[in-house]
């Protein structure tokens, strides 16, 4: 349960139509060992004591009977389970009938919701047997015990702040507002479906696309446990589709036409995260609900959802290529429209053969395109200076001419040792100062040659540079516009592949892919034999790495020592614990203290979930203090 994850799994037992004892004994048996897997919510299916498929036999007194009686069973074995159950069993409450969730926890029967919404159309007739479930809270007896019944009962751990349970049951999801809207407005971040959906082609893929929904909509874990070919195939077949899901995405689910268990970790530390930064998610009335409060054992919780090394990239091929040609259109239009206003007649890029400025070429392409200007209209500055190597020099004047472009060469080595005599600097002494003056003479001309040629200065730096500040104030950090702004390094990469594997130009690919085999280096020292001398990534760590931390902190929000333990998962075999441990301090460090650079930002578009534009995504005082989150990370040595 540290860091807000807490398992719980959707189950479908075997069962019996009518036989209480059998169906209680493998409800039994499967929460055991739903809570050997170490789950901590346990949901079942829809009126799965007595089996949904009972028909005319919900009237009989003996089948109710029955079933409160091997309801204490439950109970009983509940007692040495450390979760929180929800069983469906239909229940007579004055005079009437209810199709509901029995929820329970150690020996208890914390409350009764009943189902709302009765389905009474094509092959459903719950009206026929069943009263709809009221949002009011009533108090009926069993076993000497007051029990609340209702709708609106939330089930909260004392244990865990944020783990609020609620229940709705099957149809109440299928319909227009269904319950779970106010249970999540009212503090609800998981949800328990009790279900008894039947099959019949295409469902599945519908119902699952709705559980999903549902969890996005709500920012909730969504638990949906499914009732299975136990019951009656009179006219139906129940298919046993039980599935968890969160905030959008299907963490676990069990195969169809069988029983089975769906089991994975809700993080719930996350989905109040995204409740707090989301300020629509707002509306509830949490004083119509009875708070139940509930127990769990502290403990560890194992993870096995699977956590993506590289988040901003789709791990689907398929996904990723429509990512890449979205994002580059998302780009180019940016640039056309800023051309566009601007009236500007060219874009003028600076080409180093390096990723970044390769990709602001080929986005400057696109937009020209767009424009019908002609790929002339895009002018490519090369500026070789002291770190320049002979391959990125010949790479970045071919993937001018291979796009068509202009391409315009000006070596910057004496203006810069004309600057370095008007300021004392030696050109012996290799520091920041000769560095950035590099960088800053060749934004100068870049900007003066667009003030000549009516042009704009596309930038080319990239979200993860950005982040660690990896860029020279008023160098490459200033633009007229900067493309790749909320592009992250990882993801710069695919775009440059995806262009190579689909330009359909054979030497224009050949050179893209060259680009991509260079070492990422700003070239502002001199080589070595020839080849770059200054690798970006052992300077400042990893990109994959960074590009990880910045989305889990950024879009996730999330503590250091949780974005380490799942950066140590997601990076196992690849990185160190202590190497992992490293880099992200470094992160943190420069995250902090390099904000005054991305305070003054020029425009550029923003394409994904996670962007640094001091506009829109991050307001954040340019002299803000790291040492709460270098603090936590000391304690992890």
């Amino acid at each position: 349960m540290r860091h807000g994850f807490v398992k719980a799994a959707a189950v479908t037992p075997d069962l019996k139509v009518a036989d209480c004892a059998y169906n209680v004994q493998q409800i039994c048996e499967q929460a055991g060992r739903a809570a050997q897997m170490g789950a901590k919510i346990i949901v079942f299916p829809e009126l799965c004591v007595t089996g949904y498929t009972c028909q005319d036999l919900f009237w009989q007194e003996q089948l109710l009977a029955c079933a409160k009686r091997e309801l204490r069973r439950i109970l009983a074995a509940s007692r040495e389970l450390d979760a929180l159950l929800f069983v469906g069993i239909p229940w007579e409450a004055d005079d009437k009938l209810y199709n509901t969730a029995a929820v329970i926890c150690r020996g208890r029967l914390l409350g009764l919701v009943p189902k709302h919404f009765l389905p009474n159309y094509a092959e459903f007739y719950e009206q026929r047997h069943f009263t709809p479930g009221r949002e009011k809270i009533e108090w009926v007896d069993f076993d000497g015990d007051r029990v609340p019944f209702g709708m609106n009962l939330l089930f909260c751990c004392q244990e865990m702040e944020g783990l609020v349970a609620a229940a709705e049951i099957c149809e109440d999801l299928w319909a227009p507002d269904p319950p779970s809207i106010r249970h999540a407005l009212a503090g609800a971040t998981v949800i328990a479906n009790l279900s008894a959906s039947d099959e019949t082609v295409g469902k599945s893929a519908y119902r699952e696309e709705l559980v999903k929904g549902q969890s996005a909509r709500l920012l909730c874990g969504y638990l949906y446990a499914g009732a299975g070919p136990g019951e009656s195939t009179t006219d139906l077949v129940f298919g046993g589709h039980s599935l968890i899901a969160e905030n959008g995405a299907v963490l676990a689910q069990t195969s169809r036409f069988a029983e089975g268990i769906a089991c994975s970790e809700l993080d719930i530390h996350r989905l109040r995260s995204e409740r707090r930064r989301m300020n629509t998610f707002v509306g509830g009335s949490p004083e119509n609900y009875e708070k139940i409060p509930f127990h769990l054992e502290v403990s560890e919780t194992g993870l096995t959802r699977g956590v993506q090394a590289m988040p901003f990239v789709p791990a689907n091929p398929r996904d990723c290529e429509e990512r890449c040609e979205e994002i580059l259109t998302i780009q180019a239009l940016g640039l056309k429209k800023r051309m566009q206003h601007t009236m500007c007649r060219t874009a003028v890029v600076g080409v180093s053969g390096g990723l970044d400025s390769t990709l602001a070429l080929l986005v400057a392409a696109k937009a020209a395109d767009m424009l019908h200007l002609g790929r002339e209209s895009v002018l490519c500055v090369t500026m070789p200076c002291f770190g320049t190597t002979d391959r990125t020099y010949a790479n970045a004047c071919e993937l001018a001419k291979k796009l068509g472009a202009q391409l315009l060469e000006i070596n910057i080595q004496e203006s810069v040792r004309l600057h370095f005599r008007d300021i004392g600097q030696e050109e012996t002494c290799r520091d920041v100062t000769y560095e950035n003056s590099q960088a800053r003479e060749r934004t100068q001309i870049l900007m003066d040659l667009a003030n000549q040629r009516n042009g704009l200065v596309v930038g080319t730096g990239d979200l993860s540079e950005l982040a660690l500040g990896w860029a020279t104030y008023n160098g490459d950090h200033m633009s007229m516009y900067a493309v790749n702004a909320s592009v992250p390094k990882t993801l710069v990469r695919y775009l440059v592949r995806y262009c190579a594997d689909t330009c359909g130009d054979a030497d224009l690919a050949a050179v893209l892919r060259d680009i991509l085999d260079t070492p990422v280096s700003p070239e502002l020292l001199p080589p070595k034999d020839g080849v770059i001398s200054q690798r970006t990534e052992e300077l400042v760590g990893p990109y994959e790495l960074h590009d990880f931390f910045l989305y889990h902190v950024m879009r996730l929000q999330e503590e250091p020592s949780k974005v380490y333990r799942l950066a140590v998962l997601a990076f196992a075999g690849t990185y160190r614990e202590e190497t992992v441990l490293r880099w992200l301090k470094t992160f943190y460090r420069r995250f902090f203290s390099q904000q005054f650079k991305r305070s003054c930002l020029p425009d550029g578009p923003k394409v994904g979930s996670v962007a640094l534009s001091p506009r829109g995504d991050l307001r954040m005082p340019s002299d803000a203090e790291a040492r709460v989150w270098l603090q936590e990370l000391e304690t992890l040595k």
